[in-house]
């Protein structure tokens, strides 16, 4: 039976998009991005969601772009000293927690996550200690100090799994903080779950008549849909998963057209490894319906190369730091859904 906490009301403030560049602009920060990388033996590593040029330079320069997990083991199994993390902050964290030894820059520190905000260690702490009988799970997206609350970690790739195993186990579950990607999940395995209200503000605008509007238009296109979109949205779905799942989707699906139901930042990876087919955003507006978002996250726009080059000249300011009492608390979580995913393959 699905259960639910009342959400945590903030208002969530966009910051400004990094000034826009002109072509010479961006060759001179890529240049000088490129020598600084080699001088602080420093790897550039990217986030999916990140602009098209920013995952670019990342693979020019023998960096990786991937979701958030990936990007904080390619981090610590790479011999640089430094890593440069373009996402938003809870992925600098979680590679600050994987790899304590490395330094870990953002672009900046200000780039945050509206399930991050939504989910306050002291409100989440109270709601835990009110269900001491429930095994609490948490996505990747949150802070270091929630992870380190969590007995689990999950990310929307093994989430499913190591729900079902929990409740195999007849385990009651608290989940937090995505209430979409919690119901989906809920839905598919019957898992007793009391969840904490969070969303992405990216997915949580996707509209649903929009979208069968655009189905209709596109009537051989399949509909790639992340599972923290709502659960209108989801049904509407040819393919529902993470990241690299719906990647992965789009290279065996036998569909030339897509409709894609996340970050737009997605398509650039979509389009490389898919370049005979055609990819359309899922709308996040319609009707007289405006958004806010606009299938594009405000915080991983912070990560320009401007932003970049300043934080390989003078990391002060911008590099993570994580309490080591949190640090082990969260390692091992964080290792437990490693091991599960390890043993499961």
């Amino acid at each position: 039976m699905a259960q639910s906490n009342l959400a945590v009301d903030i208002d969530f403030q966009f910051p400004a998009k990094p000034k826009p560049l002109t072509s010479d602009q961006r060759a001179q920060y890529k240049e000088s991005i490129k020598r600084l990388l080699k001088e602080k033996n420093a790897v550039l590593v990217a986030h999916y969601y990140t602009d098209p040029e920013i995952q670019a330079l990342a693979e020019e320069t023998g960096g990786c772009v991937a979701d958030s997990l990936e990007m904080a083991r390619f981090g610590n199994q790479h011999s640089a000293d430094m890593l440069i993390v373009a996402g938003v902050r809870f992925m600098g964290e979680t590679a600050k927690v994987l790899t304590p030894e490395k330094t870990v820059v953002m672009p900046t520190l200000e780039a945050t996550c509206s399930l991050d905000l939504g989910c306050p260690i002291e409100q989440f702490n109270a709601f835990c200690d009110q269900h001491p009988d429930r095994t609490v799970v948490v996505y990747a997206n949150t802070s270091t100090a929630v992870k380190a609350r969590a007995d689990w970690i999950v990310t929307s790739s093994c989430a499913l799994e190591i729900i079902e195993h929990l409740d195999d186990n007849g385990e009651k579950i608290i989940w937090g903080p995505d209430r979409h990607l919690g119901n989906y999940i809920q839905k598919q395995t019957g898992a007793d779950m009391l969840m904490w209200q969070g969303a992405c503000i990216v997915h949580d605008e996707f509209k649903t008549k929009a979208l069968h509007d655009m189905k209709h238009l596109h009537p051989d296109a399949a509909v790639l849909v992340h599972p923290e979109s709502p659960a209108e949205i989801i049904d509407l779905a040819d393919a529902v998963g993470s990241t690299s799942q719906l990647i992965k989707a789009a290279q065996e699906l036998p569909n030339k057209k897509f409709i894609v139901a996340t970050d737009r930042g997605i398509f650039y990876k979509m389009q490389q490894l898919c370049p005979e087919k055609e990819f359309f955003e899922a709308p996040t507006a319609g009707d007289g319906a405006t958004c806010r978002s606009c299938a594009h996250c405000p915080w991983m726009a912070m990560n320009g190369l401007a932003e970049i080059e300043q934080a390989l000249i003078n990391p002060e300011g911008k590099e993570v730091f994580v309490d080591m009492s949190l640090r082990d608390g969260a390692l091992k979580s964080l290792n437990r859904m490693l091991d599960f995913s390890a043993a499961n393959k």
